[in-house]
């Protein structure tokens, strides 16, 4: 297997950044903006390999280029020289899986490979479900080396089958290259190796399959939709929370806002819940919340559980809901800041949401309460939260605060988007 160093043969592209630039990449910063390139050699095509050389022509860092892209490289090495050959690519992918050996056991069977920038892989991820691997790509600079990268891949973890997703600022680019959003990679032999080859098919035109994997975590088992479902199929990156709300839900009644295919749901459940309301405007959602609820009613907490789905916007919800009648409360929405602009709005959003499910919780319960914006700090939603609890004119307590799992490591700042806290009415 090659995934070659360089897409075409053209001269090595150079790059002279702002001192400033010269500085974070040195401190580990995986991006190099548009605004902070003051010198290249020549025009760069997507996806080739940038060179950066510092003041002094001392080689800095190496990467993935971009010309159309804010982030005009993505850096795969810095420091020292080093050649990106075969060898290199495929330590990078071993180093990536061997963070996550020993993490989980058997029972299992849905967590990341990669999380992009963190793992050195910037702009890509790769998650597991059961048998089956999603690939998902946030660039175009992979592009010219997507189908290589699969085969490695493929290599290294021997799937059943690769999803290939893109993200929805590169679709036009990848169809034109090539790929189509959701193609599905079928290993053609029993095992994969580096010249392993593999076929490409759309499930929904020229294949039987449907796309639902079944997969376990922490026992439960869960239904993923790997070819059109959000992000990869699934929240992954929230299993540590859930796990945390089984341990708390023992004897509540359960609100679930913003609820998607019922993954707090299920753990509140087996944790001895006496009912859950998944709330959701997504009818689509709420029946992937059924269908997880049918998969899991060999349990005996789950099968007890009584399990409520309310198609209907959370915000317009929770505004009308009468006060005390939870034991829990779960808020979970999706990001509210996309856009740096709308970092502001989201923090009163996020207050304003989290001011509405305190009403909704008996004397007694438990607010959990979680974000995904990346626009918004720690420190400004854990503040916003905050002040909606002292409006509410009742005592709590913190029990705990939590940021990204072990699987979804965060090494700089822009990484950092998930954080939820745990608060119990006193």
């Amino acid at each position: 297997m090659t995934v070659p160093t360089q897409p075409s043969r053209a001269p090595t592209l150079r790059l002279r950044v702002t001192a400033a630039a010269e500085s974070i990449v040195r401190a580990g910063h995986p991006w190099v903006f548009a605004g902070s390139v003051r010198e290249q050699s020549r025009e760069g095509t997507t996806g080739e390999l940038g060179v950066i050389f510092d003041r002094k022509d001392r080689f800095l860092a190496i990467g993935l280029f971009d010309p159309d892209s804010p982030i005009r490289l993505r850096v795969l090495h810095a420091g020292k020289p080093a050649a990106l050959d075969d060898a290199w690519w495929r330590g990078r992918l071993c180093a990536a899986l061997a963070k996550r050996q020993g993490l989980f056991d058997d029972t299992t069977t849905g967590f990341r490979w990669i999380h992009g920038e963190s793992d050195g892989w910037p702009g890509l991820v790769l998650d597991r479900y059961a048998s089956a691997l999603v690939l998902k790509i946030y660039t175009a600079a992979w592009l010219p080396r997507l189908e290589d990268v699969t085969r490695l891949i493929a290599g290294e973890l021997n799937p059943e089958r690769i999803v290939v997703r893109f993200s929805r600022n590169i679709l036009d680019a990848a169809k034109a290259a090539g790929w189509q959003d959701g193609a599905v990679l079928e290993l053609a032999s029993g095992t994969a190796s580096a010249q392993t080859p593999l076929t490409t098919f759309r499930p929904s035109t020229t294949h039987s399959w449907d796309g639902l994997v079944t997969f376990q975590e922490s026992g439960l088992r869960f239904e993923a939709d790997v070819v059109r479902g959000q992000k990869t199929g699934f929240f992954l990156d929230q299993r540590e929370n859930r796990r945390r709300v089984e341990t708390l839900a023992a004897g509540r009644a359960v609100l679930n806002a913003f609820s998607f295919s019922g993954g707090f749901s299920l753990y509140a459940a087996r944790g001895g819940a006496t009912g859950v309301t998944d709330l959701d405007i997504s009818a689509h959602a709420l029946s992937a919340a059924r269908r997880n609820f049918a998969l899991n009613t060999s349990l005996e907490a789950v099968a007890r559980c009584r399990h409520v789905a309310v198609q209907a916007d959370a915000f317009e919800w929770l505004a009308g809901a009468p006060s005390a009648k939870f034991g829990m409360v779960i808020l979970d929405p999706p990001s509210l800041a996309r856009r740096e602009a709308e970092r502001p709005g989201a923090i009163q959003a996020y207050e304003r949401l989290a001011g509405m499910g305190l009403k909704a919780l008996k004397d007694d319960g438990v607010l959990v309460a979680a974000s995904c914006s990346a626009h918004v700090t720690e420190e400004e939603f854990f503040g916003a939260v905050r002040r909606a609890a002292a409006k509410s004119g009742r005592r709590w307590k913190e029990l705990q605060t939590t940021g990204h799992p072990p699987d979804h490591p965060a090494t700089f700042a822009e990484a950092r988007y998930l954080k939820c806290v745990f608060l119990e009415s006193l």
